[in-house]
């Protein structure tokens, strides 16, 4: 862990508050001790729930290296991610993420997550927003070119 790249990731939060663009979270990418790409969440100014910190900052990061696949980066992030920054920090496969506040000390101030991780415990049936599969065969075509392609590039 190296103070000053989760200062990096702090001061991005500031960034965030100076921009009026959205929470006090920030991001930072590293590859092998150098800054990849930096990010800040943005979720009022492109209204869009998704602009998260952590999600901002992996979009530039796999641009900046043409891959999706960030095995080889550490994330440090200004507060401990959310339920979607945390899928998004698994898809990525960062090798290691540090983060700074944690989910008590977000949920202080107002962001709090943890009705997303009771919801994901329920079963669909009893969750806020109500899901309902719907039976189609043709829904499993994609699948099964997908399934065929033999020039695909498995993530």
């Amino acid at each position: 862990m190296d103070p000053q790249l989760m200062q990096a990731a702090v001061d991005q939060s500031v960034l965030a508050l100076e921009s009026n663009d959205s929470g006090p979270f920030g991001a930072v990418v590293v590859l092998d001790g150098k800054v990849i790409a930096t990010g800040y969440n943005t979720v009022v100014h492109d209204s869009d729930p998704t602009a998260h910190a952590e999600v901002n900052v992996i979009r530039k990061a796999g641009q900046a290296l043409g891959t999706f696949d960030l095995s080889q980066c550490e994330l440090y992030t200004s507060c401990e991610p959310c339920p979607m920054c945390l899928g998004a920090i698994y898809w990525a496969r960062f090798k290691h993420v540090y983060y700074a506040n944690d989910r008590q000390d977000a949920a202080n101030i107002g962001f709090d997550d943890n009705f997303i991780y009771t919801e994901l415990e329920l079963p669909m049936s009893e969750r806020r927003i109500p899901f309902t599969k719907v039976e189609l065969a043709s829904a499993l075509g994609a699948f099964e070119a997908w399934t065929a392609k033999v020039d695909k590039q498995e993530y």
